[in-house]
């Protein structure tokens, strides 16, 4: 059995795209996201409200994104990774919508650090050698 932390983030990324098929299927809109940890997806979603509301009613849409607009959408999703250089830990997350039949997607990747893990690599030595390098 296949890890997934041995799958490549595009990988990973292709399955988060086939689960999320069907809910993508009834939205033309959204934001689509992923939490990483150690290059590994772990929470993924679809953040946006399908309800639409006008004349003081709800009504449900039965557009959303064709196949061929979803594998359009995942192209350009895994395109994107070659703008994440160097970080392990974070968020992606893909703002779409549909205009005039095309999808269009902003793309927003963000790392995340946490001190006290840097604080470990580094010795109290290494650390006042940066410090007398600051003054």
């Amino acid at each position: 059995m296949i890890k997934i932390d041995q799958l490549s983030l595009a990988r990973q990324m292709d399955i988060v795209f086939k689960e999320l098929e069907q809910e993508l299927a009834g939205l033309t809109a959204g934001t689509l996201f992923m939490q990483i940890r150690n290059n590994v997806v772990g929470k993924f979603g679809i953040r946006h409200n399908p309800i639409a509301g006008r004349n003081g009613g709800f009504s449900l849409s039965n557009e959303g994104l064709n196949a061929a607009q979803q594998l359009s959408f995942r192209n350009m999703a895994i395109e994107s990774l070659k703008y994440k250089h160097h970080w392990t830990h974070g968020e992606i997350s893909y703002d779409f919508m549909v205009r005039q039949g095309i999808i269009m997607i902003d793309a927003l990747l963000e790392s995340n650090y946490n001190m006290a893990n840097l604080m470990i690599r580094y010795s109290r030595h290494t650390y006042r050698e940066a410090s007398s390098d600051l003054l």
